[in-house]
């Protein structure tokens, strides 16, 4: 039987491309990826699971008078890559009517590669379950602990977007992690931890760091979380962990400047471009490589991710936009056009988003708290919010409450809660700490879509939050 093609190179995508021509494109461009992950599950000191998963194909999309068709294949032979652009291009041409062409966007050619020391692929299995079961009974440090659950996600997704008008770029990113989920009862009472770490990067990540004190120390929260009592309700000064601000940062600004919701109505950001939406010492910034993010230099169209400033000392100065939303807005794309993979289109997606930091340590944002609460970040679960509306409603980790200006007892079961420009608002005062987190265990969903994404930020002190318990 003969072997599967996985692999595409530049002459045959650029075939495809003058045919798109011939075939009255007005615009073309063609996707190939090439993606492996591995995921090792161990539960209860028990492997549970060993599974690996491998993909490739490519994408193409085709314009005609503005009406785009797209269609995808995981066959790779060159008889089926010109049938995949005969279907993008009919798929084109039933949309009918005249759009508006694609925004802008300045034409380049990179190959860009992520600097590894140790490829992940490259480690036997033998080493990597060795080392989760190791981590995993690391984490039964007294008989408090019920249950825990130990994952290692290694993956590397290899993708080279051509087009049309003379784009060429490649870019190869790897992605290695470890999660850790920790149950404690503690006099009847049970709570859960669950937390991870994950970095662009060799299996040198997973290498470098002790994963057995890791999972311990996660145990050790879940315990004390245990033990403890949930916040009184009420609104009160928070200082929010780097974590949890990120998440809520992504999750209830950040979505709402994407601009495909902003053309279509559905952001609470509509027409607020030069609009004071938050204090002072707010700078909001979406950008593509950034330490401790997922490493993102160009988009699915082949856009150069730059760094794009969203709000700027409180004021609202651009959205994030792909090409299509560009057009739609009269502006130019900035390199947010993603794509879960080669099956799918690309929508305007998040990269690295987080908040700049600014001056204040952590000790200055608590001192002149005389009762609040310290948010914090491991253990978070997430929530729910109303892009529209601009609402949130958060579960958080383990967290403080702030006495006199200091850090007091624990509580558990945290729940924050508002409006997201009423909290830019109320936010007196930003760390000068900055950390970013991305995740080998999921990412960012929308449309059917997931996508690896980065998010933090400072330390954060907000004056207003509501807080409860669940």
């Amino acid at each position: 039987m003969k072997a599967k093609k996985e692999q595409v190179e530049e002459p045959e995508l650029e075939k495809i491309l003058d045919k798109a021509a011939k075939l009255g494109a007005s615009y073309a461009d063609a996707r190939y990826q090439n993606y492996e992950y591995e995921l090792i599950t161990v539960e209860n000191k028990t492997l549970k699971t060993y599974s690996s998963r491998r993909l490739s194909g490519v994408g193409i999309r085709a314009a005609i008078k503005g009406a785009v068709g797209y269609a995808s294949t995981s066959d790779l032979s060159p008889k089926n890559l010109e049938k995949t652009l005969e279907n993008a291009v009919k798929a084109a041409k039933s949309v009918g009517g005249e759009r508006k062409p694609f925004g802008k966007s300045k034409v380049e050619e990179a190959n860009v590669k992520l600097p590894i020391k140790v490829n992940p692929f490259d480690v036997s299995p033998e080493e990597k379950v060795s080392l989760v079961l190791d981590a995993n009974k690391s984490a039964w440090i007294s008989d408090e602990v019920k249950s825990g659950m130990t994952l290692l996600g290694c993956s590397r997704d290899v993708r080279l977007f051509m087009s049309s008008e003379g784009a060429r770029i490649n870019v190869e990113t790897a992605l290695v992690g470890l999660f850790h989920e920790t149950v404690a009862k503690v006099n009847g009472v049970m709570e859960r931890v669950p937390y991870s770490e994950s970095m662009c990067a060799g299996f040198e990540f997973i290498k470098n760091k002790n994963w057995n004190s890791f999972t311990a120390d996660i145990s050790k929260l879940a315990i004390e979380a245990a033990s403890s009592k949930t916040p009184p309700p009420g609104t009160y000064p928070v200082v929010v962990d780097p974590r949890v601000f990120g998440i809520l940062l992504h999750e209830a600004f950040g979505h709402a400047s994407e601009g495909d919701l902003v053309s279509t109505g559905e952001s609470v950001l509509q027409n607020k471009i030069g609009a004071k939406l938050a204090s002072d010492s707010v700078t909001i910034i979406d950008e593509g490589t950034v330490e401790g993010g997922y490493f993102y230099p160009f988009d699915d169209e082949g856009t150069k991710k730059k760094k794009t400033v969203i709000v700027e000392n409180g004021v609202l100065k651009n959205y994030i936009l792909d090409r299509e939303s560009a057009s739609q807005l009269g502006l130019e794309s900035t390199g947010n056009g993603r794509a879960q993979d080669f099956e799918n289109l690309p929508i305007v997606r998040q990269t690295n988003y987080y908040m700049q930091p600014k001056d204040y340590n952590f000790e200055e944002l608590i001192e002149d708290v005389d009762f609040g609460v310290y948010v914090g970040g491991r253990g978070t679960t997430g929530g729910e919010v109303e892009v529209g509306m601009g609402t949130f409603t958060f579960g958080v980790g383990p967290s403080k409450i702030i006495k006199n200006g200091e850090l007091a007892e624990t509580v558990r079961g945290v729940v924050i809660s508002g409006l997201i420009l009423e909290t830019l608002k109320t936010i007196d005062a930003v760390g000068n700490d900055l950390l970013i987190q991305t995740s080998a265990f999921g990412g960012c969903g929308k449309n059917g879509q997931r996508a690896s994404v980065g998010t933090g930020g400072p330390h954060v002190r907000v004056r207003k939050m509501t807080v409860g318990g669940r």
